[in-house]
């Protein structure tokens, strides 16, 4: 009895993983195709992807988008994608500052929406390997974190927040994020294998706090998932809470470092200094 309880318990752990599977290959071949076509195509897809997470955003809220004040939070997301995406990209602010008006909730994901359209199309001006990077290392950070969670297992990581996350899986997407950045900075040709596994290491911790805050947010409303958009995933907001959190905090430090190309070659003291300059006196 004890044996077939443990089998049923273990395929309904990985029961899953093949819808999982599944739309993590489509997300990922139309990902590819749109960043390595850059230009109007990219823009693109970060424009749908930022008017389908104020979708959810509006609807966890009870805001839905047939109603005016949804539909305006939701061509808010757009126009400020679209501002980005022709160059305009300092208008992220007023975006962000003028989001007050749909109230606190709502405004916080207005504003880690459009902080993240925004990164990831300015990272792009720097070619393709700044954001196959970013993104790259989310990926890993996420997948490692699943697959060494469920086979190890151990102790909780926040069971309050999360009760699915493991210790076990947050080191394993950790030692995952930090690998793949070295892999992808030895591919990239501009070498900076051990800023890779620096720059992997701290995009992957951003990346499971976003995921922890999107979880304890949907903690609060007493909801699973965000939506229902991507099988195995859940919605928009549940696949890129992470990359929310990791592409603002890269494009911050590329700035710093003094440009999004290759900015895991920056040391800390070119990052120190960057920040020093943007500092007032």
């Amino acid at each position: 009895m004890t044996g077939g309880n443990t089998a049923q318990a273990g395929q309904s752990a990985w029961r899953d993983l093949r819808p999982r599977l599944i739309s993590g290959i489509v997300l990922v071949a139309v990902a590819s195709l749109c960043i390595g076509f850059g230009g109007w195509l990219y823009g693109l897809l970060i424009i749908a992807g930022m008017a389908g997470m104020a979708v959810e955003a509006a609807g966890l809220f009870g805001l839905p988008v047939r109603h005016w004040r949804g539909g305006l939070y939701v061509a808010w997301a757009v126009c400020a994608g679209f501002s980005a995406a022709s160059g305009h990209l300092a208008s992220f602010v007023l975006f962000c500052l003028l989001s007050f008006v749909f109230g606190g909730p709502l405004w916080a994901l207005m504003c880690v929406i459009v902080l993240a359209g925004t990164a990831l199309l300015w990272l792009r001006q720097g070619g393709v390997w700044p954001v196959v990077f970013v993104v790259a290392v989310v990926v890993a950070s996420d997948s490692t974190a699943y697959a060494v969670g469920r086979m190890v297992g151990g102790p909780k990581l926040a069971p309050r927040i999360s009760p699915g996350k493991t210790r076990s899986g947050a080191v394993g997407g950790l030692l995952g994020a930090m690998g793949v950045g070295a892999l992808v900075a030895a591919c990239s040709g501009t070498g900076g294998v051990m800023g890779g596994l620096l720059w992997g290491g701290l995009l992957g911790l951003a990346a499971q706090s976003g995921d922890l805050a999107e979880s304890a947010m949907k903690r609060a409303l007493n909801v699973k998932d965000s939506g229902t958009l991507l099988p195995g995933h859940g919605g928009l907001l549940d696949r890129f809470d992470g990359l929310a959190a990791a592409a603002p905090l890269a494009a911050g430090l590329a700035a710093c470092a003094g440009g999004a190309s290759a900015f895991w070659l920056a040391d800390l003291h070119n990052i120190l200094g960057g920040i020093l300059r943007f500092l007032p006196g």
